[in-house]
């Protein structure tokens, strides 16, 4: 069994629901309160093990790369200024094994993936989407890679959602628990009504799988909003080998929508050391008038 060492980060959509902030600004550089929420997915990779990184992103997306790159000038003026912390965190941010590769058209999540195929080979690898952040003990992505430890088979996150939900995510149609918080899986379906839902458990924004997966995205015809879509992919391979879904119990944030964003900005600033006092300050002051 190949190790699990290589990263895809979809990073090619256009980021509608944040307009206008995103209309020349790349969603995933917005920031949860200093830090580019593609860092935190970078970081949480990193921490599991990962060694290389392939960013699959598309126009208007420069300003990723350029924040993994190095920057002399501001370097040199934060080494002349003595400020050291500040020097090391931007360092930090360009001792990473990153690759990038161009989405020439918005075609979906499957043909995102797609785009990796040359990367990863014939290795196993994990899929992180930037509109989930997660925190747990151990980390969601090296969650799934001690699941793959046990069954060599691709696996995904999922997790449970409210009923009325079910219509914004891809769904699991569970076969059994075969082991602690992991389900065989029958069926994968993508955004089902609440009415058609065979289940609560609805997959997020992290995946390991196989490489057997990119002959079947070379195979998936378009399928809801005429995209290529992932969850159709890993339905189609699940015929052919067992593909399993881990229940996470962590925390996760939910950053693709507004108020999900919002959120997410107060509990990291309310735990910021630059922020945190003041922040449940000024939360507790306009509470009083709400």
């Amino acid at each position: 069994m190949k190790p699990v060492k290589k990263a895809v980060i979809p990073a090619a959509g256009l980021g509608t629901r944040f307009l206008p902030a995103t209309k020349a600004l790349a969603k995933e550089m917005l920031p949860i309160v200093d830090k580019p929420t593609i860092q935190f997915i970078v970081e949480e990779a990193r921490a599991a093990g990962i060694e290389d990184i392939l960013i699959v992103d598309g126009k208007s997306k420069r300003s990723i790369e350029d924040h993994f790159d190095s920057n002399p000038e501001l370097e040199m003026a934060l080494e002349a200024d003595g400020k050291m912390e500040k020097l090391k965190m931007v360092q930090e941010t360009t001792d990473i094994n990153l690759y990038f590769i161009r989405q020439s058209k918005p075609r979906g999540l499957g043909d995102a993936v797609l785009q990796a195929k040359a990367f990863v080979g014939d290795e196993p690898f994990v899929v992180l989407l930037g509109d989930d952040m997660t925190r747990d003990n151990v980390p969601l992505t090296q969650q799934l890679i001690d699941q793959y430890k046990k069954t060599g088979e691709s696996t995904l996150a999922v997790v449970k959602v409210p009923h009325n939900d079910t219509q914004k995510y891809g769904v699991i149609d569970p076969m059994e628990k075969v082991g602690e918080d992991l389900y065989q899986v029958q069926q994968f379906v993508e955004k089902p009504n609440p009415e058609n839902a065979p289940s609560d458990l609805a997959i997020i924004g992290r995946y390991l799988l196989t490489p057997e997966i990119f002959e079947e995205l070379e195979n998936t015809k378009p399928g809801k909003g005429g995209e290529i879509q992932l969850t159709d992919a890993i339905d189609s391979l699940n015929k052919r080998q067992h593909v399993y879904a881990h229940e996470f119990k962590g925390r996760r944030y939910d950053i693709g929508s507004k108020i999900g964003f919002l959120e997410t900005s107060i509990e990291f600033g309310l735990e910021h050391p630059e922020t945190g006092a003041e922040l449940k300050a000024y939360i507790k002051k306009i509470a009083k008038d709400l």
